[in-house]
């Protein structure tokens, strides 16, 4: 089994740029603008960030087309 070390600090800050820029083009894309508009954000929701709405987004995309 390989040893994996913890990630470098310039590698997570690489990470978080990159995870940045896809959700930002994710967040552009029509899917995720259709998407949106089918499930509209309650006052009590808690994926009210961008990046919970994004996240739940990929996931159910994944989920309906491994179904």
């Amino acid at each position: 089994m390989e040893n994996l070390a913890p990630p470098e600090p310039t590698q997570l800050a690489q990470d978080s740029q990159i995870w940045d820029s896809l959700k930002q083009a994710i967040a552009a894309s029509s899917g995720f603008q259709r998407w949106q508009i089918e499930h509209p954000l309650s006052e009590q929701s808690l994926d009210n960030s961008l990046d919970r709405r994004v996240r739940r987004y990929l996931r159910e995309t994944l989920e309906t087309l491994a179904y």
